[in-house]
Order: C-alpha cells, then sequence, then structure tokens
C-alpha cells in the first residue's frame, strides 16, 4: 500500500529524461556490447524510472524506520510483558548492533553492484520482517530489532541512496533531493498503513503482510529495473549510459580527510537531536499545553518543511555551490532547537515543526550529494555505509541523552538549550576548509565549491 503511494508522490515530480543522460543511441547492440549488459529495455535506461523505482525502494525500508516500528510499541508491551523502558533499551542495543554491520554492506554495494545487492538485501529484510512475528520476550525482540534496522532502515537505504547517486551527475542534487522528498512522503504513510493491517489482522501477522510486500516490491524492482546500472559503483555519465572511471577516493582516504568527518558531525547532529525531538515529541509538547493528538498531527507540517528543503538544497547543490550548505542544515536544527525550548499552542508550533523538518530534508540531501561529489562513485558504498553507520548510531543515542539531560536539568526547555551546543560546534566545524581532499578530474564528477 503505503510502496504504491510512493510512486504516486514522485511521479509528479519526475526528472527529465535529458538530465538523467539516456541518450536514445546508447540503447544500441554495439553500446549494450560494450556495457557488458544485455538488451536492456529504453524505458528501464531513463534516469527518472531509476529514480522513482529506487524512492520505492527506500519507502519501503518503513517497517524497519523508528516510524513503522512506533506503531508496534504498545503491543509488545502488553503481549510480550515487558516495561516500556525494556523496549526502548532493546531498541537502542538493536540499533547500535546493527550500525557496526553497515560498512559491511558498503563494500558488498562496491563488489557486486546496486542491483544484486538489493535482491540481497531485499530478500534478507523479508526474513527479519518475518522472525519479527515469532518474538517472544526481551533477548528475541532484541534481536528482532537488530534484524530490521540493519536490512531495512540501513542496509536498503543505504541501497537506494548509493542507486541515484551513480544513476546521476550533472543534476545530481535535484534528483536527491526529489528522492528525499519522495521518500518523506511516502514514509508518512507507513505508520497508517501498519495500522490498518494491525487491526485487520493483528501485530503478528502484521510483520508477515509487511515481509511480503517488502520482498514482492524491492526484488523485482532491482532484477527488472536496474538493469542498466553498471555491476560496481561506477558513475554513468550524463549525457550518455557510458562507463566512466573516476579518481576516487578509497574509504581510508576518504576518512583521513576533514571532508569526511565534517559530514560525519552535521549528520550525526542532525540525527542525534532530530531524532530526539521526535522521539519526546509527545511529552515534550504535552508539557507546552497540546494534546496528544494535536502533537501527532505534527508529522504533516514537518513533511512539507522537509520537501521544500529537499528540493531546495537539491537544486542549491546544481546550481549554486555547496560551500555553506552543510552549515545552513545546522543553523535550521539550531532554530528548530531554540523554538522546541519556547514552543507553545499556535503558529509557532507549525513553525517549529516546519523548521524540523526542514533541517532532516536538507541535511540528508547535501549529504547524499557531497559524498559522490567530494570522494567519487568507485568505492561510494564503503565510504556512504561509515559515514550511516556514524549517523545511525547518533540516532539510538539521541533519545537517551535528551531523557538523562530533561532528569538533571528538571525541563526539556534547559536541556535542549544546553544541548544546542552540539549543533553550534557542527556548524563551526563545517565552516573550514580541507587541504587534504583532492580534486576529481574526471568531467563531471568535481563540481565542488569551496
Amino acid at each position: 500500500m503505503s510502496c504504491s503511494a510512493a510512486c504516486i508522490s514522485v511521479a509528479a515530480t519526475s526528472v527529465p529524461d535529458s538530465e538523467a543522460g539516456s541518450a536514445a543511441g546508447s540503447a544500441s547492440p554495439g553500446g549494450a556490447g560494450d556495457l557488458g549488459i544485455a538488451e536492456r529495455s529504453e524505458f528501464a535506461d531513463r534516469g527518472w524510472v531509476v529514480l522513482l523505482l529506487a524512492t520505492i525502494a527506500a519507502v519501503c525500508t518503513g517497517p524497519g524506520q523508528t516510524i513503522g516500528v512506533s506503531v508496534f510499541i504498545d503491543h509488545f508491551v502488553d503481549d510480550l510483558s515487558l516495561s516500556r523502558s525494556e523496549v526502548s533499551a532493546a531498541y537502542l542495543v538493536g540499533t547500535l548492533l546493527a550500525a557496526t554491520m553497515l560498512p559491511f554492506v558498503g563494500k558488498m554495494i562496491d563488489r557486486r553492484g546496486v542491483r544484486e545487492a538489493q535482491i540481497i538485501v531485499g530478500l534478507a529484510f523479508g526474513v527479519a520482517l518475518v522472525n519479527m512475528s515469532f518474538v517472544n520476550g526481551l533477548v528475541w525482540l532484541t534481536v528482532g530489532f537488530m534484524g530490521i534496522r540493519f536490512l531495512g532502515q540501513g542496509s536498503l537505504g543505504l541501497v537506494s541512496t548509493v542507486t541515484v547517486s551513480i544513476r546521476y551527475v550533472r543534476n545530481r542534487g535535484t534528483a536527491l533531493g526529489l528522492f528525499a522528498t519522495g521518500t518523506a512522503a511516502g514514509m508518512a504513510l507507513i505508520p497508517v498503513a501498519l495500522a490498518l493491517v494491525i487491526s485487520r489482522v493483528g501485530w503478528r501477522n502484521a510483520w508477515l503482510v509487511a515481509a511480503g510486500v517488502v520482498v514482492a516490491v524491492v526484488v523485482p524492482i532491482a532484477w527488472f529495473g536496474l538493469r542498466s546500472l553498471p555491476a560496481g559503483t561506477r558513475r554513468v555519465d550524463a549525457d550518455s549510459t557510458t562507463v566512466v572511471a573516476d579518481e576516487s577516493f578509497s574509504r581510508a582516504e576518504a576518512m583521513r580527510t576533514r571532508s569526511f568527518w565534517m559530514l560525519a558531525a552535521v549528520n550525526g547532529a542532525a540525527g542525534m537531536l532530530g531524532t530526539a525531538l521526535i522521539f519526546h515529541q509527545i511529552d515534550l509538547l504535552g508539557d507546552a499545553g497540546l494534546s496528544k493528538t494535536v502533537a501527532a498531527a505534527l508529522f504533516i507540517p514537518q513533511v512539507i518543511g522537509a520537501t521544500l528543503s529537499g528540493l531546495a538544497f537539491g537544486y542549491a547543490a546544481d546550481h549554486i555551490g555547496t560551500r555553506f550548505l552543510p552549515a545552513l542544515g545546522m543553523a535550521l536544527l539550531i532554530v528548530a532547537m531554540l523554538l522546541a525550548t519556547i514552543v507553545q499552542p499556535g503558529l509557532i508550533v507549525v513553525i517549529y515543526a516546519i523548521m524540523l523538518g526542514a533541517m532532516g530534508g536538507g541535511v540528508r540531501t547535501v549529504a547524499a550529494t557531497l559524498l559522490p561529489n567530494w570522494f567519487g562513485t568507485e568505492h561510494l558504498g564503503s565510504i556512504q555505509g561509515s559515514l550511516t553507520l556514524l549517523t545511525v548510531g547518533s540516532t539510538a543515542l539521541g533519545p537517551v541523552v535528551l531523557a538523562v539531560a530533561e532528569s538533571r536539568l528538571g525541563s526539556y526547555s534547559q536541556a535542549i538549550l544546553l544541548l544546542t551546543v552540539i549543533p553550534a560546534a557542527a556548524l563551526v566545524f563545517s565552516l573550514g576548509t580541507d587541504r587534504n581532499r583532492r580534486p576529481l578530474s574526471a568531467t563531471g564528477v568535481s563540481q565542488i565549491a569551496g
């Protein structure tokens, strides 16, 4: 259900074929032979089709995302005789363990390519979702969380992002902005769809339904829809379907640059504090006088903010420059946090939700755009996997850090105000230059501003 909705939401904002680099002559037998790809469909070669399919695959990570898992929390508490703190602890441990395995998925993407990687991950994610229908106790639940967080939020999300990154060159930022927009719109339907299924068949069978949908959608998308992509993470030239080598950084080389750790700092701050604010949103806004219903409904302005920001940041990355975009993302986070300290019923809470969503959409688009622009695509899976490891780890720690700070300081306002030092430090760090990042000379790869 939710995956189909993603199709509708993205199709209306597709990218022109010429920008994706799908020349009519590229489907000729000679060209296909040179690439080692047999009889590709001209339709599947089109960049907007790859963008659409990658977005649908990303939406299908929903059952492994916090927004999807949250629908099952009450059922875990009631049926497994666990406390909420025990379920939260299991989620924390499972997420941290999942994060440690993501660099290995990145290496698999580099070796096998996104098509084969998505088939493997899609099948494994289906098995992990089936396992969730049998959980019985704290340990099993922790293992289950590790599986769906590793294979859903982490691995399938990683494959989808790399797919868009290697398919687009000239308008990579715009494409990734559309990708983030479509994913956010589709993801908003996940809790509604899962809640409906639970009401019809129960929570255990709902995991089985989710497994069937994921496998039925993700695997065919890879098998039939990603045939036009090369077998590794080499980029596809912007003006043809010719595979072009670039002077890419290895993962070790990338991790020795200041640029990588700047992106890690920005992504980590956004993941940690954005997740913390969303995780505690009901309690935080309840203290400000908002009802649970109103607080839960604020996902709508958050999606609007993420949509507009993702498109704006993507356009800016392609047509203006990337020099100050990471810092702008941190500035949005600081503004959202300051608004959270004075939030109250009325317009201000809507502005807060929009700013929080805009921060998330902007930072995701910037990070996905800058990694291939700065470090090339040959080892993109490994580099993206290492960055995702740090980001996912930060999302696991965020809710705990905010809860501890609130209990020590006595209020969310004081705790959030104290924690603004984190994005402020990341903002300052992002403004520096990097002498260790060499320019990439391959045509169309490096359009680095600053």
